[in-house]
């Protein structure tokens, strides 16, 4: 083994992330890669809303409409929002938990990667020949009736990076049930750890159905086959049922980790511990069980029959139940407590009424009857977007904002951050509020352009313009970071002050090994315990002594990459391409024989000893 001294460098070069297996490294890799996609997703909305913005725009053609839309929509569930809250897990959830790494490092990084791969083979259909027009969900009868390899991409793309999403979900549930430190039960867990554990359960279950979707889609597509050609003897509405037992849950793996930042900064910013702990752990428990009885909320207007659309609907109603259990707590956690207006709290304050609007919507959707005047109107788009808006985004920049300071040891300046707050906020209002109007006076979805006298425009006009206001909040936030960055003034190990869970305990950044000493966890808010009773740091639970550290790799991503060149071989076999079988061929054997070099390499880590431990100062220092 290599001695820890051979393992210090200074500074993190590409190579150091592209082998990292570093948890919080990664961390910054699912940061890089999921902003540049919202980055990416944001340009096509501002597209869509530009082209709606007045009647009869010919801004984009009728064709680039639905493939914007179609990216615009599998760009920000897929490629931004899922990656980016995956950031949030990697970044902290280990370290509230108390433990110096993830269970599986290796596997951490390939799930990485082939997200990365996988959101890169979508985004290349942009330059070769068009992107994917049969919207996100990709009903099989628009995908068979699709031409050219644009829904090919995005069949294999995102069975590539959600291959990555299951193994990542897997990692977070092992590392949770075995890496606990000392004395953390269940019970005394944070809730952004319980909504991690739960989420990664969901993720367990709902992704196996997609997969199998995509694998007969890709036969139906790529090798002839027909499961979902009606004229062929296929059934297009299995489809459905099968995005929908996965698109549901979906919400929920990215709505559960929203509610875990939500309930952190309520609980450090009141200065008191979260109201109804122990409610708030089963309400989450429960929404994840529900969120798999309601798919078929989805398929009101398909001809289920009033029995299934009855059942559906009272189940769809009864996953309220919980969710309001949260926002009741979340008030009461604030009532009586010393509230801190910082820029995480303005976003939580204003996560509450934008949620709940979200929700209603979503009761009045439930009802089955009622559904048939709302499907495929505005008023769906208006309720997606509170939902996942109103409860994602804003715990994206709510975390961002929050966690910042413990992963770079720099704080995000809080003016530039509530200017960004107004911006999104009124510009998100803005955008979708009016757009509930426009589905109840009957405006299709996914139309590309309307005719004047309609009574549309005005409110298209305003719902464009807020658009553009949230495009310039975002614009202020990376001018924030790109600022933080540049000055790189550090702060230290818990720079908002109230701090209580474990990861304030500890430098910021922390240290490639987390923690030198595992801590005991004496009760719920295991840190705040320790600085009431009058220490800095926490009660350990063993003496100092040497620490086991997994070896970097760069396996994970040439497996990931082999994939990469196998979907395109496989996607142009069907063309009668005389490279294509070759290229698949090859990208198979790069990924197969990196995953048995792995199996077969002696690869044991290396070890820090305790004489280099006990020579460090309070910062750690960073492999």
């Amino acid at each position: 083994m290599n001695s820890y001294a051979q393992k210090k460098r200074f500074g993190s070069t590409v190579w150091d992330f592209l082998t990292t297996v570093d948890h919080k490294k990664i961390a910054i890799l699912y940061f890089l890669a999921g902003g540049m996609f919202f980055l990416i997703g944001g340009i096509e909305a501002l597209f869509i809303r530009i082209q709606l913005a007045v009647p009869n725009n010919d801004f984009v053609s009728a064709g680039l409409y639905n493939e914007i839309m179609t990216m615009h929509g599998t760009t920000m569930i897929f490629l931004a929002a899922m990656p980016l809250l995956f950031g949030f897990m990697n970044a902290v959830m280990p370290l509230q938990i108390g433990a110096r790494d993830v269970a599986f490092p290796f596997l951490n990084a390939l799930g990485f990667w082939l997200f990365f791969f996988g959101g890169l083979f979508l985004n290349l259909s942009w330059f070769l020949g068009g992107a994917p027009d049969a919207g996100w969900t990709s009903y099989a009868s628009l995908t068979i009736a699709s031409k050219g390899h644009g829904v090919d991409f995005y069949i294999l793309g995102i069975q590539i990076s959600g291959i990555g999403t299951l193994i990542g979900g897997i990692n977070f549930l092992v590392t949770i049930i075995n890496m606990r430190a000392p004395g953390m039960t269940y019970m005394r867990m944070p809730l952004f750890t319980w909504t991690t554990f739960v989420t990664s359960g969901l993720i367990l279950f709902a992704f196996p159905p997609l997969t199998i979707g995509l694998v007969l889609m890709m036969f139906d597509r790529l090798f002839g086959a027909n499961f979902f050609n009606v004229s062929m003897g296929g059934n297009t509405v299995i489809w459905e049922h099968l995005f929908w037992i996965f698109g549901h849950p979906e919400v929920y793996i990215l709505v559960l980790p929203s509610f875990g930042i939500f309930s952190e900064i309520f609980s450090i910013f009141s200065r008191k511990r979260l109201f109804g702990y122990s409610s708030m752990v089963f309400a989450t428990v429960l929404i994840g069980f529900l969120g798999f009885m309601v798919w078929a909320h989805h398929m009101f207007t398909t001809g289920l029959g009033p029995v299934a659309n009855a059942i559906f609907a009272v189940a769809t109603m009864a996953i309220g139940v919980p969710t309001g259990i949260k926002i009741f707590n979340w008030l009461l956690t604030m009532w009586g407590g010393s509230v801190k207006f910082t820029t995480p709290m303005h976003y939580a304050v204003a996560f509450i009424p934008s949620f709940v609007a979200g929700g209603v919507t979503g009761v009045m959707l439930a009802a089955a009857a009622a559904d048939y005047q709302y499907h495929d109107t505005y008023f769906v788009v208006a309720h997606f977007h509170y939902v996942i808006i109103g409860g994602v985004v804003l715990a994206i920049l709510a975390g961002t904002h929050l966690y910042w300071p413990k992963m770079f040891g720099t704080m995000l300046n809080e003016t530039l951050g509530k200017i960004t707050f107004w911006f999104f906020v009124i510009g998100f209002h803005l955008t979708f509020f009016i757009q509930h109007f426009l589905g109840l006076w009957g405006m299709p979805r996914r139309v590309f352009t309307y005719l004047p006298g309609q009574g549309f425009s005005t409110a298209n006009l305003v719902s464009t313009i807020g658009a553009f206001c949230m495009a310039v909040g975002v614009i202020v936030l990376l001018i924030n970071v790109m600022m933080t960055t540049v000055k790189n003034e550090k702060v230290g190990s818990d720079p908002w002050g109230d701090g209580r869970t474990l990861e304030w305990s500890i430098p910021s950044p922390p240290p490639f090994y987390n923690f030198k000493q595992l801590p005991l966890v004496r009760g719920l808010d295991a840190y705040w315990l320790e600085k009431m009773d009058g220490k800095n740091g926490m009660t350990p639970a063993e003496p100092i002594g040497d620490i086991h550290m997994p070896n970097s790799s760069f396996l994970p991503f040439v497996i990931s990459f082999g994939l990469f060149v196998a979907a395109f071989g496989a996607m142009y076999h069907g063309d009668h391409k005389p490279w294509a079988l070759p290229v698949m061929v090859l990208g198979l054997l790069i990924s197969l024989s990196s995953m048995v070099i792995r199996s077969v390499k002696d690869d044991y880590g290396f070890h820090i000893h305790k004489e280099d431990l006990l020579k460090e100062n309070d910062k750690g220092v960073r492999a």
